[in-house]
C-alpha cells in the first residue's frame, strides 16, 4: 500500500509540475507580446525603446500646464459625504 501511495503522489507531482511549466510559458508568451507591442508602437511614435531612454524621460522634469487658466480661484464648493 506504501508503495503504491508513493506511485500516486509520484504522478500527481509530475502533473502538477508539467501544468506549471506549461504556465510558465504562457506568462512567458504574453510577456513577449506585451514588450512587442510596446516597441512597435514607440517606433510608431518615433520614441526610443529602452531602458535608458525610459529612465532618462522619468529623470527629466515635468513640464505642467496650468490647469486653471485663470489664477484666481475664489469659489470652492464642498460637499458631505454621509
Amino acid at each position: 500500500m506504501n508503495t503504491f501511495n508513493q506511485i500516486i503522489r509520484g504522478i500527481l507531482f509530475f502533473v502538477l509540475a508539467i501544468f506549471s511549466i506549461i504556465a510558465a510559458a504562457v506568462f512567458m508568451v504574453s510577456t513577449a507580446i506585451a514588450v512587442a507591442i510596446l516597441y512597435v508602437v514607440a517606433r510608431i511614435k518615433g520614441r526610443p525603446f529602452g531602458v535608458k531612454a525610459y529612465w532618462e524621460e522619468r529623470r527629466r522634469p515635468y513640464q505642467t500646464r496650468p490647469s486653471f487658466r485663470n489664477k484666481d480661484v475664489t469659489d470652492v464648493e464642498v460637499r458631505e459625504i454621509s
